[in-house]
């Protein structure tokens, strides 16, 4: 591809994700243009530093004048000097501020669109590379927005404010600077594509190590028992090293890059003081005129090295902003307009804490359905397990009613509301969700049971401490309700963990319980337990159970099998046990498996 149609193609690309992210932090448009008027401002101060300094030069040097003579010339010049610095502290300053303004409103955004997403997107992506982008990438636009940006901008008008300057006082040195700016130029994007293509690269290595380190560590006791540390070792080895390779790539083309552009300007300033100094010389220019293009010709070119240093210094941030975008512009889980058509249910007419389920079906990204025109009726108070295979459906429905995925068509109801009728968050308050394995975060004990309830009372919550068996052996640990319990709840055992995650939510007090057969990987005696303070938090509510172990189904009033994302079966224990359909085939097997 000729160079001239891959750069144009690769700054498209480019312009197109800047106007993306623009899109994102309307609010800090007008502190940028404050930074690019102040850039400019001081680009003015510089033509009129330049004039006088050079006015004072020949009137001193040249006409013999005392410095009472120039006195007034030399305040100006200290006021103008003192104006510079006091305007160059204020555009960093703004700069910076707009590169702050950025970072927070970004980071904040991307948390929420994350939130938004939910698990089941969550769960597709490496929580070490989505770590890196919230965490690296978004402090990589530091450079780029409080440094490159601006620089873009001034590199436009500055220039041309001198090169008119120029051009004024003398057509020939101003000729030659035009001449220039286009071989710069093209310097600047051949090294940028260059540049780009290795931070890239850069970019993807450093996400590939956080990514790796973090399934390391979060592995690291697999590996030490498998007795794979020592290959992982070299792993992690590999990769380093492989980052370190693309970080030193990088770093090439951005040194010979800026040593290219320093010499250009460098050339190009030369053949400016040979030429002036020649007509100088042969008498064709005055000492002042000579003297005044002479300081401005290295100002002309500054603003030129500048971008080509802070284009390097922000092309991270560039390359995160793709991440970042992907991610802000991955659509919400919605309402298809076949899920909003009418039903002959009439949904207000359905009691408090019930639950419906009408023609609906999901499809995953990849085509593949996992329910298909499912459709049943929860009465409130009743308690109903979900049984099936693996794949036939189970979790999906979970994830359905927790409005982590939209179905495809048909409706949800609880208590009479649809999905249109609430926000994800409202409706979320309408159910409490006990899982397999209940995430504990690096807080106390209180603040993990209060994480539904936050506004709690500490007598609230030792109150479904109790309630859900849990008082005990929170009062024995070292600080109470206020100890520590480490990340994932590592100080706890997976009973007193699952107790937890009862606890919450027996304070959360929602009509709808979801249980994710939350004692599969428990002890007996640990076992006992939680079934114990589960048979407490089911009175009186409406009980969903995803059952992977049929000991735990037995007692249900409804239980609903699944096949295929089909419902296959519904009825009772005694009445499906009777019949020679799926779930007779799977107490065979259980029996046979406990005999």
């Amino acid at each position: 591809m000729p160079l001239p149609s891959l750069m144009t193609q690769k700054n498209r690309r480019a312009m197109k994700f800047d106007r993306r992210l623009w899109r994102q932090v309307p609010e800090v448009y007008a502190y940028l243009a404050l930074t690019v008027g102040i850039g400019t401002l001081l680009g003015v101060l510089v033509v009129f530093q330049a004039f006088y300094l050079s006015t004072i030069i020949n009137a001193v040097f040249l006409l013999s004048q005392s410095i009472v003579q120039v006195w007034t010339p030399l305040l100006i010049l200290i006021g103008i000097i003192g104006l510079r610095a006091l305007l160059s502290w204020g555009n960093a300053l703004m700069a910076n501020h707009v590169a702050a303004q950025v970072k927070t409103t970004l980071r904040r955004k991307l948390l929420a669109r994350l939130f938004l997403l939910g698990p089941h997107y969550t769960r597709g992506e490496r929580s070490g590379e989505l770590i890196n982008t919230l965490v690296t990438g978004v402090d990589s636009l530091d450079a780029y927005f409080s440094q490159y940006v601006p620089q873009i901008f001034l590199s436009l008008l500055v220039p041309t404010l001198i090169v008119v300057t120029i051009f004024r006082l003398d057509a020939p040195s101003g000729i030659i600077l035009v001449i220039m700016i286009p071989v710069l130029f093209f310097l600047l994007a051949v090294f940028g594509i260059m540049a780009g293509v290795e931070t890239k690269r850069h970019w993807k290595a450093l996400s590939l190590m956080s990514a790796h380190f973090l399934d390391t560590l979060q592995g690291l006791t697999t590996l030490k028992l498998f007795g794979r540390s020592t290959t992982e070792e070299k792993n992690i080895r590999l990769v380093s090293e492989r980052f370190r390779q693309t970080t030193m790539a990088t770093l090439r083309i951005a040194f010979f890059s800026s040593f290219i552009l320093e010499e250009g300007a460098t050339i190009s300033a030369a053949i400016i003081a040979v030429e002036v100094g020649l007509r100088l010389l042969t008498g064709q220019m005055p000492f002042q005129t000579a003297l005044y293009i002479l300081l401005l010709t290295p100002e002309f070119f500054l603003p030129l090295r500048l971008l080509g240093t802070r284009y390097h210094a922000g092309m991270t941030g560039s390359v995160a902003i793709q991440r970042m975008i992907d991610i802000l512009e991955t659509p919400v889980p919605s309402r298809s307009q076949e899920c909003q058509q009418t039903f002959p249910i009439e949904s207000e007419r359905m009691p408090e804490g019930s639950i419906c389920l009408e023609h609906v079906s999901y499809a995953y990204s990849e085509g593949r359905p996992a329910l298909r025109d499912v459709s049943c009726f929860i009465p409130p108070g009743q308690k109903v397990a979900l049984v099936g295979p693996s794949g036939a459906g189970k979790s999906t429905l979970a994830h359905i009613l927790l409005r982590f995925l939209e179905p495809d068509s048909g409706r949800v109801s609880i208590s009479g509301k649809t999905t249109l009728d609430l926000s994800p968050q409202e409706w979320r308050k309408q159910i409490a969700w006990v899982p397999q394995h209940p995430y504990l975060f690096y807080a106390t004990v209180a603040d993990n049971i209060r994480l539904g309830y936050p506004e709690a009372t500490d007598a609230q919550v030792r109150e479904a401490a109790r309630q859900a068996f849990a008082d005990t052996f929170i009062e024995a640990l070292p600080e109470g309700y206020d100890t520590l319990i480490g990340e994932r709840g590592t100080r706890l055992s997976g009973g007193e963990a699952q107790r937890v995650s009862l606890a919450r939510a027996f304070l959360k007090n929602a009509p709808i319980l979801l249980l994710d057969e939350a004692t599969s990987y428990l002890d007996p005696e640990h076992e006992a337990q939680v079934l114990e303070g589960m048979a407490r938090l089911e009175r009186g509510r409406t009980v969903l159970i995803i059952a992977h172990r049929l000991s735990t189904i037995y007692q249900a009033d409804q239980i609903i099998v699944l096949d295929g994302g089909q419902i296959v079966e519904t009825g009772t224990h005694q009445a499906l046990s009777q019949r020679s359909g799926l779930y007779h085939q799977f107490i065979r097997l259980y029996q046979q498996r406990n005999s």
